[in-house]
């Protein structure tokens, strides 16, 4: 039985938006049941993830890979 990880898939899309050098702002989607629950852009000159919640229409801005990745977890959890 294959046991996956939910957190280490996030931290992989967002580990390969810090390695796309070809782009200033990359940017992911992040879905939950086809519905779009997050868009994360990474912007590599300031080395910073920006997280831009849709329910909540708030945004946050990380320099920390793990706490973006939890936060887009929580929002799959809830």
């Amino acid at each position: 039985m294959e046991v996956s990880s939910k957190l280490a898939a996030i931290i992989s899309r967002l580990d390969s938006m810090t390695t796309d050098v070809e782009e200033e702002q990359a940017s992911r989607r992040f879905e939950k049941n086809g519905q779009q629950v997050a868009i994360v852009t990474y912007d590599s000159a300031t080395k910073t993830f920006n997280l831009a919640e849709i329910k909540s229409q708030q945004k946050f801005e990380f320099d920390d890979i793990d706490l973006v990745a939890m936060e887009i977890y929580d929002l799959f959890t809830d």
